[in-house]
């Protein structure tokens, strides 16, 4: 018997023990992801209003304007690794993350991490983001009709006032049905977004070079009222290629969601590489070429990319650099948020919620627990998203610990989809992986130190690195004592 019959065979019996279709591996047959659809995945997810924000803070940590341009285009190189080595179980096997997470802690084990990423993390994430697009879409929409703005006068509703809420709902909605269309529309998407990104952003670059007096004022520019250089330079790039690698540890560690429909393992290692790289290179030139140069010519320190452009005299400038903005923040939502916690929800449930159903549970939790509160207070948010990515962060290290040294890159499908009524205790993918949780843990309680202790600050802003590589290490040490 053939290796592809052998394989259709497998499916087969998969199907008969309740599975949807969407968690099944992916046949070759589904699987129509080039390296062309790869490159456009993430551009999008790289340009949005926190990202802009966070090169803001950068700016502050000590390191000349060039040194920061630079620090993003390595910390993408980091990016694209870790999403190509953590993705490449998803693109052998056609396996979605929630079943790679079970190749990894068990099947038992694999419900915690899972509803961490996939719920808790994506699901408040996905309301968030909505709600920073929809302010966006606030000022839009006040700039082409003042008098919406004015709508229900100083009511709230829970804490949000009319005109919000409707633009928020607006919003809501339309990340709602991308989520819905799935990859496919996500990739028709990408493909009509990643041209507008070049030209709005390109020529955003250069009106900042032009209003500031050229690039050389830019690259000299000296931020007031941060940090003075207290740390040496390679710590501080430690510190920014950390930060980046924290902001992607949600959709890096649910990558196989996207590599289960690689053509080929080179389309999605090709795709990912260029296109974090390629994406970065232009965020980094722009980003910091934009902000500074438009504080510059407000004459203020000015790190809200929204409030730049709404200084514009242009309407139709305006509304283009806006509609493109938001447009970003549907791919960032799309990918990173709402298709992870729909495949996850449907994992959670197999036999009672399938993907559009865990779009449209997962959409309905994000609005019910009202983000626009959540925002009120910064610091909150802030120390919600770091936790999640230090959970995140120790579930990368053991997945890659299990995959690359532990499996050796072998995962036998048809124990990995057991039925769940038994109970198999020969099977590696039954019950909990115990070594898998207790360098979790460990991992996560070290990582996390540095939020309870002021002598550990330096843990807090490497938590990544720390996080992925304690579990690393020791779920590999654990392991082969295991085996001794």
């Amino acid at each position: 018997m053939s290796t592809n019959e052998s394989t259709e065979k497998t499916l087969e019996e998969i199907k008969k023990r309740g599975y949807n279709d969407d968690v099944l591996p992916k046949t070759k047959e589904k699987r129509d992801m080039s390296a062309v659809n790869y490159f456009t995945l993430w551009m999008g997810s790289v340009h949005n209003i926190p990202n802009y924000a966070a090169v803001g803070g950068f700016l502050f940590l000590g390191l000349s304007p060039f040194n920061v341009m630079l620090a993003l285009v390595i910390s993408a190189g980091a990016v694209a690794a870790f999403m190509v080595f953590n993705g490449m179980a998803g693109s052998k096997y056609g396996i979605p993350f929630s079943m790679h997470l079970r190749a990894t802690y068990g099947n038992a084990g694999a419900k915690l991490p899972g509803f961490l990423r996939g719920c808790v993390a994506a699901i408040a994430w996905f309301g968030l983001q909505n709600y920073t697009g929809s302010q966006a879409m606030l000022l839009l929409i006040g700039k082409i009709w003042p008098e919406f703005l004015q709508i229900g006068g100083d009511s709230t509703f829970f804490g949000i006032r009319i005109p919000g809420l409707i633009a928020f709902t607006i919003f809501w909605a339309i990340n709602v049905s991308i989520g819905f269309g799935g990859g496919k529309v996500l990739n028709k998407f990408t493909a009509f977004l990643n041209p507008l990104i070049y030209l709005v952003f390109g020529g955003m670059t250069i009106w900042a070079i032009r209003v500031s007096g050229g690039i050389g004022r830019i690259l000299a520019y000296e931020p007031t009222g941060g940090a003075s250089q207290s740390q040496p330079s390679f710590l501080v790039y430690l510190m920014i290629i950390n930060a980046v690698l924290a902001v992607w540890a949600a959709p890096g560690a649910s990558v196989s969601d996207f590599t289960q429909n690689a053509k080929s393992t080179r389309a999605h290692a090709v795709g990912q590489t260029l296109s974090l790289l390629v994406a970065y290179l232009i965020f980094a030139v722009s980003s910091v070429t934009i902000l500074i140069g438009g504080s510059i010519h407000l004459g203020y320190q000015e790190w809200n990319i929204l409030a730049i452009i709404e200084q514009w005299d242009s309407l139709p400038a305006i509304a283009l650099a806006m509609v493109v903005l938001l447009m970003t923040t549907i791919s960032t939502n799309a990918t990173g948020n709402i298709i992870p916690a729909a495949y996850q929800l449907s994992a959670l449930f197999p036999r009672h919620i399938n993907y559009k159903k865990g779009v449209l549970l997962a959409s309905v939790i994000s609005f019910l627990i009202m983000p626009w509160k959540l925002m009120e207070n910064a610091d909150s948010i802030f120390t919600f998203l770091n936790i999640i990515g230090a959970i995140l962060g120790p579930v990368a290290g053991v997945m890659l610990a299990q995959y690359y040294f532990i499996l050796k890159q072998k995962i036998n499908l048809d124990l990995l989809y057991m039925d769940l009524k038994e109970k198999n205790k020969d099977n590696p993918y039954s019950g909990i992986n115990v070594n898998a949780y207790i360098a979790t843990i460990v991992a996560l309680v070290v990582s996390l130190s540095g939020q309870f202790f002021t002598s550990l600050e330096l843990i807090s802003d490497l938590s990544w690195f720390v996080g992925a590589g304690i579990s690393f290490a020791l779920y590999v040490l654990l392991e082969n004592r295991r085996g001794e």
